[in-house]
């Protein structure tokens, strides 16, 4: 038996703007939650942290449309993060947000020890600057025509039809999205880069040696990233909302917000271990050379997640030294490296894609009050964009939700549990092993070697195969159990009948494990319902924290309760049942037209108070 992995579940941070939708939920938070449950039921030290983007402009942008603070916004959204991850059953170990005085001072020890160890130069900038507003226009502000695929609609940093990163000055016809009347002029202003040329021989290294496991996408993006040649990227911008750039007279700027949100992986970490009491904990991942981060991402974020977060953890080396009192010591172990980068492509929506403008999206929290949350786990990991862009229909929800979670998995569990405790009087039956057939031992051993088959697929991150071969095993066990045919069995054979009736439930013990990661919730019940006692997985609780000026909220994962093991079944004969329920609930075809006439409508608004 190999020695338990220490396993990193470093997930994209979405910015605090607005409610949380399926692709937030295809693109990083459900696969990441896949991988990380699995882990654990593997019995690996498995650390899955995120939290809200306090910073990035988009949350001003809102705050602006409002007429409210940036703080308002993104508390007020942070909020319905926590609630909404916590219904979907997103296991963090810590959901916080980047905002929190742990994770400025981190980000400051950053910039200090770049600045120390010669990774960042100052240098003048051009940038757009409004006439109106007297001020420079953060790159969110400004939108215009894309000088390299020529999208009509990219933004100042990103284009989102091309992916590739921008300069705000660069744009064709440049505009202010607030104000297309107002006059946009470059002016000069003074910022810190980091120096990402220095980085580039480790960097290649580091791609190549890892370029066999990564995703092709992720792999291609970065390379093309490279061979473009690496500039300094500012990481100082003049703003007034975020992280204070720990200089003298730099006081009317802050750290850029793709700078420090990706240091909340390691911030988050530091946080996490203070919060439960033992502060050198988070050192078991970021200075352990055998440790595998995984950092979960959409593929607008490759660049950031194996480039650039890259650079900023090879030239801050070792930080910090293993006392909270002296933060700032040079320890002589290097960071460690992010392991894999499993990025999604998109997931778009009936055909089109995601518009918060237009409405046109499905939101999490709208959609939980409808649909149980397994039935969209199972739906969206079904239909993962793992290698190329997919689409969230409302036809394919309803068929693979009535015909796939339902007919097969629902109707397999569920028929066969109201069989046993009807007519075995509530219990296993009571059969004698060696009497099983060959078809009997047949499907239990390919429910068995399901273990390994599943188990090196997701550690591969090969989620939706891994769900496809889950759900080939549900589909002949369901072909099986209609060959043996107890319920016709049980009058003329009763002895035979058990055996059928015994090898499914076994079955269906197997498969309740398998399935788990990706449908926690049913799982539990399907638990239950063979009469076990206890949680297959923890609780995911909304906790307050206090810091020394004020206190915030977190979505923590208490795995203390949890008894689940990526383990075959050990059921016993003669072990009691619960009186079992239907599992999943039947969609009507109305919610086809119900949901797609929401699309594009225009949403209400919810105050911010």
């Amino acid at each position: 038996m190999t020695d338990p992995k220490f396993i990193h579940v470093s997930v994209a941070w979405p910015y605090a703007n607005g409610d949380l939708h399926v692709g937030h939920l295809a693109g990083a938070y459900l696969p990441a939650d896949i991988f990380a449950r699995y882990h654990r039921m593997k019995g690996n030290h498995v650390l899955m942290v995120s939290g809200s983007d306090s910073h990035g402009t988009p949350i001003s942008v809102e705050a602006d449309k409002r007429g409210i603070s940036a703080r308002q916004v993104f508390e007020h959204y942070h909020e319905r993060f926590l609630q909404t991850q916590q219904k979907i059953g997103i296991s963090y170990d810590l959901f916080t947000h980047t905002d929190t005085e742990s994770h400025h001072q981190v980000s400051q020890d950053f910039f200090l020890k770049l600045l120390e160890n010669g990774c960042l130069y100052k240098e003048r900038q051009q940038l757009m600057y409004s006439e109106q507003e007297k001020r420079f226009l953060p790159d969110r502000y400004v939108e215009g025509e894309c000088y390299i695929c020529h999208y009509a609609n990219a933004r100042g940093d990103q284009c989102d039809n091309c992916g590739n990163l921008l300069e705000a000055t660069q744009l064709i016809n440049p505009r202010n999205r607030n104000n297309p009347t107002d006059k946009l002029i470059v002016r000069e202003s003074e910022h810190f880069f980091l120096d990402l040329g220095r980085f580039e021989p480790q960097l290649l290294e580091y791609l190549g040696k890892h370029e066999a496991q990564w995703r092709a996408n992720v792999v291609r993006f970065s390379r093309n990233f490279v061979a473009g040649g690496l500039q300094g990227r500012p990481i100082t911008r003049d703003i007034d909302w975020g992280v204070s750039v720990p200089l003298e007279g730099w006081d009317d700027k802050k750290l850029y917000v793709w700078f420090e949100a990706v240091i909340g992986y390691f911030s988050a970490s530091v946080e996490w271990a203070r919060n439960i009491g033992q502060p050198d904990a988070w050192k078991q991942w970021w200075y352990n050379p055998q440790a595998e981060i995984y950092n979960f991402i959409g593929k607008d974020n490759i660049p950031f997640h194996t480039i650039i977060w890259q650079a900023e953890l090879l030239g801050v080396d070792g930080l910090y030294n293993s006392d909270e009192d002296t933060i700032g010591q040079r320890v002589e172990a290097p960071l460690q490296l992010p392991y894999d980068v499993p990025a999604n492509e998109f997931m778009n929506i009936e055909g089109d894609k995601f518009s918060k403008s237009r409405n046109w999206a499905i939101w999490l929290p709208d959609i939980l009050e409808r649909y149980q949350p397994d039935a969209i786990r199972y739906y969206t990991a079904a239909t993962f964009p793992e290698s190329a862009d997919s689409d969230f229909a409302w036809e394919g929800f309803f068929n693979r939700v009535n015909g796939e979670l339902l007919a097969a998995w629902g109707n397999l569990a569920n028929r066969m549990l109201s069989f046993a405790y009807k007519r075995f009087e509530g219990k296993v039956p009571l059969v004698n092993l060696a009497d099983l057939t060959d078809e009997d031992k047949a499907i239990l051993a390919r429910s068995e070697d399901a273990f390994e088959v599943i188990g090196k697929l997701l550690d591969g991150v090969k989620l939706k195969e891994a769900l496809v071969t889950a759900m080939t095993l549900v589909r002949d066990t369901n072909a099986y159990l209609d060959r043996r045919a107890p319920w016709k069995t049980i009058k003329e054979n009763p002895a035979d009948a058990a055996l059928a009736v015994y090898t499914v439930l076994r079955v269906i013990d197997n498969l309740k494990v398998l399935l788990s990661p990706y449908l926690p919730f049913t799982s539990q019940k399907v638990h239950e319902f063979l009469g076990y006692d206890g949680q297959l997985f923890g609780d995911l609780n909304i906790v307050e924290y206090s810091e020394a000026s004020r206190s915030h909220k977190a979505l923590v994962y208490d795995g203390r309760p949890a008894i689940g093991k990526w383990e075959k079944s050990a059921l016993q004969p003669g072990q009691a049942l619960r009186e079992p329920a239907p599992l999943i609930v039947k969609l009507e075809p109305e919610i086809i037209e119900q949901e797609r006439s929401k699309l594009g409508q225009p949403r209400e608004e919810r105050a911010i108070e």
